[in-house]
């Protein structure tokens, strides 16, 4: 096989690997086929045009134009001509298409469903992403900046996906890239003819050579190094933390997808995830439960307690876990006289549904579920140790229903020190409008728990608040403040304000992430969709334990304990549709309002079932890491492909410098410009030869590049100067070089064509220079370390 043949094949092999990284994105697979087909025909066409041969911009046409059909006729052809030319039919097909596919992706979880829509995202980017490998790669014999696009399509997938298997798809990429870089090695070895090591002509059979004249033995070294190296990346981030997020995704080290001892459960940030959640157009089952519960209007399936208020957003603190006790622990604060039912359920989790937090009703008493999961008892919640997810589980829970009166609530003690210090932290850049509402609100309450109904009541009844899907309040310190005057938005707004301002009053106080308890399925059994993920703030009552609020109008059931003994105008009357829309096994029913029934709620007829806010946004926009993350981006690249282009400038404005006009530096300062020569003939494409004479290689560079009388003097002049420097006993400096090279520049440029000048600009051949001092820097340090290692051995003891 031909070098060129083996470089289209290893860009192709390489775009296809990287390309697999996608494939957890959606729950096909099918698309990948049709990917590799495409891209197949589309490095045909390069290596076709190639053999003809045509000029490399006429190449890249060429297969961007054969991509184009064959993207018309795979998913455009009924508004094609002839099903495989576009026409404006198709183009706004393609425009549909694409249009859908964003929405698409904006809408569903992963993986998601494989519309044509993002199919076409799929097997379009990775045809351009292909065009541009094969481009860099073979086209222009460049395999080092090919890696960029395959980078690109890498680390979208990774972004997108969940963690658990971005090492496989990362060493499906790099090796990919690492095949395209040995091939390109090989193809320049082979050009070279036989590796020259300086001590003469090795015999036949020498390790390194073979009867072909190649190059064997950089090659194998080559394969060493990318092996460590791809090695190395893989072993490296096992040693250092991570810095993973989400609702229910890798929980940092020990658990989740990480590789810790599991000994502590790390701070993660739900918020984007029950967004998205929230976000679906399709209420897909997360999972279905059975119960021997007389109702389940109170059966909230918890997940993860946000518990760490730091200004920006809430999250659950880090926490230390263990093994799942048999019998879990009782709840912290329940007194013996407080009602209480103990229920059973059996939860089946849907197959698509991973995630690391187990859901659970609270609080749960014991839990019957194989595999690997840990205990953290302060939230009382179970998490995935190592990898283990809900996915496909089924699963034993024995829970409470506690029952406590407005009484006992209100007769409720102060709680202990430790705890009240930890659950009523507020940070210091919340807004005192926040303190100063709460205290407006609760104006005539006796005790915490009239202070805690009357918030609730502020929310969720006779304060003015909407339950809009459509606002984007984010959810620190001032968003919190904002939702307050705008007074729109959904479960995360309601939840993260009313445990702020409960904070501020002396009441412990922390928010509550799961599902309310879904709707009847039939035979007994209750469906819990995407659409009833939920936030809910809990409030800490000594005798009673962690207590359940609802805030949020139209979501969930408001508990009777806040209904009984309300003060302030008996605000509890408001919300007496809510208790009776209870009774229903739904909590997903609106609670304020019996007009929307439960089939309109599935359906998301109701106004309350599509939201699309972005609960996981901090308070003014972005979070500055993000920002830094995507300007780094960005200049990369940009900078990136600008780096040949400014490492010539700088070159070139050293070797024509002021430095070395003394006669001791006339030879380092002539032999630059000569360098400097040479290297401008070849940026347009007149390439080096070091075996002619400085005066033939000056005559040639004015032939070739049809140079103008001043030009070619000025070239004769810089090689008449070389000769000086190479042969007289003692040279004397030449005035004008700088100069001379200059016009040379200009001579070159003005006979060139636009493309020819463009290429010279932006992606100089000379500019090779940088990876050959690389390379030979990199065989110097291995000699000497291979010298002094060798030394070392023969030393005698």
């Amino acid at each position: 096989m031909s070098g060129g043949a083996r470089l289209t094949v290893c860009a192709t092999l390489a775009t296809f690997l990287a390309s697999c990284a996608l494939l957890p994105l959606v729950d096909k697979s099918t698309w990948i086929m049709q990917a590799a087909i495409l891209l197949v025909l589309q490095a045909a066409v390069g290596a076709a045009t190639r053999r003809v041969p045509l000029a490399r911009p006429l190449t890249i046409a060429a297969q961007a134009l054969v991509s184009l059909l064959l993207l018309t006729l795979v998913f455009a052809h009924d508004q094609a001509l002839g099903a495989i030319l576009p026409g404006p039919d198709a183009f706004r097909h393609f425009g549909v298409l694409l249009q859908a596919g964003g929405d698409d992706v904006g809408r569903y979880m992963i993986p998601a469903p494989l519309s044509d829509g993002i199919r076409l995202m799929l097997v379009g980017g990775t045809l351009v992403i292909g065009l541009l490998v094969d481009a860099l790669a073979v086209t222009f014999r460049s395999a080092a900046p090919a890696g960029l696009p395959l980078l690109a399509l890498y680390s979208v997938a990774a972004g997108l996906s969940d963690g658990g298997t971005d090492w496989l798809w990362f060493l499906f990429a790099a090796g990919g890239y690492l095949l395209l870089l040995l091939a390109e090695s090989r193809d320049r070895l082979s050009q070279w003819g036989r590796v020259f090591g300086g001590t003469g002509r090795p015999p036949a059979g020498t390790p390194g050579q073979d009867g072909r004249g190649g190059a064997l033995a950089p090659v194998r070294t080559g394969r060493r190094i990318g092996v460590l190296a791809l090695g190395i990346a893989l072993a490296v981030p096992l040693a250092l933390p991570a810095l993973d997020g989400g609702l229910l995704g890798p929980s940092g080290t020990g658990v989740g997808n990480g590789s810790g001892g599991g000994g502590t459960i790390s701070a993660v940030n739900p918020l984007v995830s029950l967004q998205n959640s929230l976000n679906q157009p399709e209420d897909r089952t997360v999972m279905s439960y059975r119960t021997n519960a007389e109702r389940t209007s109170d059966m909230y399936l918890r997940i993860v307690a946000l518990d760490d208020f730091d200004g920006t957003t809430w999250r659950p603190s880090v926490r230390s876990i263990t093994d799942v006790p048999s019998t879990l622990p009782g709840p912290p604060g329940l007194g013996a006289d407080i009602g209480r039912t103990e229920v059973t359920t059996r939860i089946s989790a849907a197959d698509w549904y991973a995630q690391d937090w187990l859901p659970m009703p609270y609080p749960a008493t014991k839990v019957s579920i194989d595999g690997r999961w840990r205990f953290e008892q302060v939230g009382r919640t179970l998490v995935g140790d190592h990898g283990q997810t809900t996915r496909g589980k089924s699963y034993d829970v024995t829970s409470l229903i506690v029952q406590p009166t407005a009484e006992q609530l209100a007769n409720a003690g102060a709680p202990p020190t430790d705890l009240a210090r930890e659950f009523t932290k507020v940070p210091d850049s919340l807004p005192d409008v926040v303190h100063s509402t709460a205290l407006r609100v609760t104006e005539g309450a006796a005790n915490n728990y009239e202070r805690a109904v009357k918030l609730q009541d502020y929310f969720a009844v006779d304060g003015g608040f909407t339950y809009n899907t459509e606002v984007q309040a984010g959810s620190g310190s001032a968003a919190i403040a904002r939702f307050l005057k705008q007074k729109e938005g959904f479960c995360v707004h309601f939840s993260f304000s009313m445990a702020a301002m409960a904070r501020t009053l002396g009441i412990p106080a922390r928010v509550a992430v799961g599902f309310t308890p879904g709707a009847a399925a039939g035979d007994g059994k209750y469906s819990v969709g995407l659409r009833d993920a939920h936030a809910w703030p809990e409030l800490y009552f000594e005798g009673v334990g962690w207590t359940r609020f609802e805030p949020t109008p139209n979501r969930g059931t408001v508990p009777e304990y806040t209904q009984d003994n309300t003060p302030a105008g008996n605000p509890s009357n408001p919300a007496a549709p809510s208790a009776s829309a209870s009774s229903a096994p739904s909590a997903a029913q609106p609670s304020s309002s019996q007009s929307c029934s439960l089939a309109q709620r599935k359906d998301g007829s109701c106004g309350n079932t599509a939201p699309a806010v972005a609960g996981g946004s901090t308070d003014d926009g972005p979070p500055f890491g993000m920002i830094l993350l995507v300007a780094l981006a960005a200049l990369l690249i940009i900078g990136v492909p600008l780096l040949p282009m400014v490492w010539r400038k700088r070159v070139r404005a050293r070797r024509l410098g002021s430095s070395g006009r003394t006669e001791a530096d006339v030879g380092t300062r002539t032999l630059a410009a000569w360098r400097e020569v040479t290297d401008t003939a070849w940026d347009v494409g007149i390439t080096p030869d070091d075996a002619q004479t400085p005066r033939k290689a000056a005559a040639r560079i004015v032939r070739v590049g049809q140079l103008d009388a001043p030009a070619a003097e000025a070239v004769h002049r810089v090689a008449a100067a070389v000769e000086q420097v190479l042969y007289a006993p003692r040279p004397v400096p030449v005035p004008g070089l700088g100069d001379d090279v200059r016009r040379l520049y200009g001579g070159l440029h003005a006979k060139a064509g636009r493309m020819t000048r463009l290429r010279a600009t932006l992606a100089p051949r000379s500019a090779v220079r940088v990876a050959w001092s690389v390379s030979h820097r990199w065989e110097s340090l291995t000699v000497r370390l291979r010298t002094r290692w060798a030394s070392a051995l023969e030393r005698p003891s």
